[in-house]
């Protein structure tokens, strides 16, 4: 076996796949790995993109486990890097429970739920729902970082 000349770069990873369970703790593990993936990454804790991430991330993984959960079925996140946009997605099981792509009404004044798609439209670029196969679906959100 030949080994590789010392011009070529290794690979690096610029996508982070993990499962957790459908309860608050595993929401709040996903925010707290997502941070620390940015952070290897070279999207620092405490910085502004940092801390966008972390309210989506957020709010996406609560929604997931509290409107999207099955039992005995987990959510799934999915952060990738490409270039300056990042990517976060958030996928679970419960198909039949979608929110529109885009459109975010505005709940009623003493509401006790309905804002967190409402942070998600005002921080993310861009966001929308896709089918998830086999079941269920996942919210993308898009951030481009500044340089």
């Amino acid at each position: 076996m030949t080994p590789l000349p010392l011009a070529v770069a290794p690979a690096t990873a610029t996508a982070f796949t993990q499962r957790f369970s459908s309860t608050p703790r595993g929401a709040r593990l996903a925010r707290r790995l997502a941070l620390h993936q940015l952070d290897a990454w070279g999207v620092p804790h405490g910085t502004t993109a940092s801390d966008t991430a972390a309210v989506l991330v957020a709010e996406l993984a609560a929604n997931a486990v509290t409107h999207g959960r099955v039992p005995g079925r987990d959510f799934e996140l999915v952060v990738r890097l490409t270039g300056r946009t990042l990517r976060i997605e958030v996928s679970d099981t419960r198909g039949e429970r979608r929110p529109l792509s885009g459109a975010v009404a505005e709940p009623p004044p003493l509401a006790e739920e309905g804002r967190g798609l409402l942070l998600v439209a005002a921080l993310a670029d861009r966001w929308e729902v896709l089918d998830r196969a086999p079941i269920g679906k996942t919210v993308a959100v898009e951030l481009e970082l500044p340089r």
